[in-house]
């Protein structure tokens, strides 16, 4: 245990030394001017990565034997490489985070699907679902879950951890931090592509009725992290993007989180394929319900929402739009204009060869800035994401991330 604390120890000093430096704060600034509506420059971030494939000279090596200790030290050296390499617009937590233990209990049937797992460093895999939603009978067997809060064994792991690095970096309690609503990414893992897609045409009805068990399944799943105290109102982002605002109502100490605290983030990807009616019919109008009780929502993800601008709008609260590779930004920020955030998506395919294409990829966030600036877009994310492959060469991920600094600090 002496080696594991002289381990972590080692590393949170280098960790507290960069994340006290004066670029949080300047973070911070961009992240809540955006979100705000009224832009410094654009932000940049870079998410969701392969970390086996960014491990140079061994920094993400983990030496700590303590299970507990090397989760912290995982954070920690994740952390630091982020800061030497490509730390772009990130905001560095100026804590280490000991996350609440969440049980679920009888949720019911579970997902049955055939996957084949790529070599790419990450979890990414290719996945074949069994369709188990063929029927209403079937549709029953899917529960809403009991939620539970192990606190005994959280406060554990709060002591350890607070024990070996209290003195360096405080270390906070978290959970979550924002309402991720996705039921559609959900159903599509229960039925698969085909048989969910046929249905929305061929059984409407039934279709409505699988989105309304679905959608009234998250609304009580959250109700119930309200309840339990598993709702936390610090944030930095929501799906990845910035989260930071003026705009939310902060709760006074000691009163509970709630839904009205945080961010509400909704997406239906697997509508990417669909007319404008049938997303509002089967998506917008379900999500709408739950959105009226939250602080403010971002929509989208992967769906391309160039043509849909008018339905999303209709969502109560809504301050972000998700821009995706799919989508045209040209004419998603023509329609934006002023009114919400857009988070602009970069294709993580041009991460993907042997080398960085500069050109493409200067051209691709040039591309838009130009859009924001002609459109009076007064909000704007470049979110690098989705990344399941750098092509083992990390600078493939580094030199973009030069290239993007370097083109929103001309902004």
């Amino acid at each position: 245990m002496k080696r594991d604390w002289k381990i972590l120890r080692g590393l949170a000093y280098q960790y507290a030394d960069v994340m006290r430096g004066e670029r949080n704060a300047r973070a911070k600034q961009l992240h809540i001017a955006s979100n705000d509506l009224h832009m410094l420059r654009p932000v940049v971030r870079i998410e969701e990565l392969p970390w086996g494939q960014l491990n140079v000279d061994g920094a993400l090596d983990c030496e700590c034997e303590d299970e507990d200790l090397r989760g912290a030290e995982a954070q920690l050296r994740e952390l630091l490489l982020r800061a030497r390499y490509f730390s772009v617009d990130h905001i560095m937590p100026e804590f280490v985070r000991v996350w609440k233990r969440e049980h679920w209990h009888d949720d019911g049937m579970r997902i049955a699907d055939h996957s084949l797992a790529g070599e790419t460093g990450t979890s990414v895999a290719s996945h074949e679902y069994a369709d188990q939603l063929e029927d209403e009978a079937a549709l029953e067997n899917v529960h809403t879950p009991r939620l539970s809060y192990d606190r005994e064994e959280t406060m554990r792991v709060f002591a350890k951890l607070g024990e070996a690095l209290g003195d360096i970096l405080p270390v906070k309690l978290t959970s979550a931090d924002q309402w991720y609503c996705a039921p559609w990414d959900v159903i599509a893992r229960f039925r698969g592509v085909t048989p969910l897609l046929m249905d929305l045409y061929d059984r409407p009805e039934y279709s409505h009725r699988i989105a309304r068990h679905f959608y009234e399944r998250e609304k009580a799943v959250m109700a119930q992290r309200e309840a339990l105290g598993l709702l936390d109102g610090h944030m930095d982002a929501v799906n990845q993007t910035p989260a930071l605002t003026n705009d939310l109502p902060v709760p006074e100490a000691g009163e509970t989180v709630t839904r009205k605290n945080m961010w509400l983030r909704g997406t239906a990807q697997i509508f990417g394929s669909v007319s404008p009616e049938m997303h509002e019919a089967f998506d917008i109008q379900y999500i709408s319900e739950l959105a009226k009780d939250c602080g403010l929502v971002y929509y989208g993800c992967c769906e391309p929402l160039d043509t849909k601008i008018d339905i999303v709008a209709k969502i109560p609260n809504l301050r972000k739009i998700g821009c995706s590779p799919w989508a045209n930004v040209d004419s998603l920020t023509e329609q934006v204009g002023g009114r919400y955030v857009v988070a602009f998506k970069p294709n993580p395919a041009l991460l993907a060869t042997p080398t960085l294409h500069e050109e493409e990829a200067r051209k691709n966030i040039q591309q838009a800035l130009e859009a924001a600036k002609r459109n009076g877009v007064r909000g704007m994310d470049i979110v690098m994401k989705d990344i399941s492959t750098v092509a083992h060469n990390p600078q493939n991920l580094f030199r973009w991330a030069e290239i993007a600094m370097e083109l929103v600090e001309s902004w």
